[in-house]
């Protein structure tokens, strides 16, 4: 597979409608590609939480109708990172959107963990419910945003479900930059998957952020990781590595907790 992560610069002076056609342009420039990841609330800046309700568009809105048209002519599996989600019957959500070569939606996943610690996004949009997994030919991916990296169990979901390679969408600040890469390693490691984490450029909101989007193999390789400004980060792997790790390295199989539910005493 080949796989492009486009770490895009969030930046205040550029209009959302301005930064949705740049991102749009550069989605049609990875035609060839088989999957192409865009990070967390590029539309508004994952930090900039009183854009949120001011930007917040409906699921088949303008960036939805942007990125299913970029998919279908660049002919790619598109994850188009996550967007503030206004659910006519509910809260705000950040939700990733997920199009197919063909430009159809193919999943739409609502973030579980929201950041904040009863602030911001923590307080301004509702948590998603469902674990969310896509088929695409060669692999299964396993949908996560942002601060999700720090619960491993969502990721222990996602292989029950099928996933063979996590992908990460998010806006992560600069200041927790060490977390980001191990986090990357460590959830690709222990649940033998491929994982591609796509990250924002820029600054949100006055909070510099981490860039440094990466890609990491079943056993941990960095098989290559973006620097700190704009840049679109293009890797070649064999999905076939999950099912030979697991194979070799069988550490799934001894899983003992969290397999069925405890004993009453």
């Amino acid at each position: 597979m080949r796989a492009s992560v486009i770490q895009i610069a969030v930046n205040e002076d550029e209009s959302v409608e301005a930064r949705r056609r740049r991102v749009a342009a550069t989605v049609r420039e990875q035609a060839g590609a088989d999957l192409v990841v865009l990070p967390e609330l590029w539309t508004t800046g994952a930090f900039a939480y009183e854009e949120f309700g001011r930007e917040a568009e409906p699921l088949e809105g303008p960036t939805y109708e942007a990125m299913a048209k970029a998919a279908s002519d660049a002919g790619v599996w598109l994850h188009a990172g996550s967007i503030p989600e206004r659910d006519p019957d509910g809260p705000l959500y950040n939700t990733s959107l997920v199009f197919s070569p063909s430009g159809d939606l193919a999943a739409a996943y609502r973030k579980i963990h929201r950041f904040g610690f009863d602030k911001g996004e923590a307080v301004l949009m509702g948590a998603g419910s469902e674990l969310v997994t896509v088929r695409l030919p060669a692999t299964t991916l396993g949908l996560s945003t942002c601060y999700d990296l720090r619960f491993p169990e969502l990721y222990r979901g996602l292989v029950d479900a099928g996933a063979e390679t996590l992908v990460v969408s998010a806006g992560w600040p600069e200041r927790r930059r060490p977390h980001w890469t191990l986090l990357a390693q460590a959830r690709a490691v222990e649940n033998q998957s491929f994982l591609l984490a796509c990250a924002t450029a820029g600054t949100h909101a006055g909070v510099p952020q981490a860039g440094h989007s990466i890609v990491v193999d079943p056993w941990g390789e960095v098989l290559a990781q973006a620097g700190a400004g704009e840049e679109v980060l293009t890797v070649e792997f064999d999905p076939g590595k999950v099912a030979a790790t697991r194979e070799q390295f069988p550490a799934l199989k001894d899983r003992v907790l969290g397999l069925q539910p405890p004993r009453r005493p």
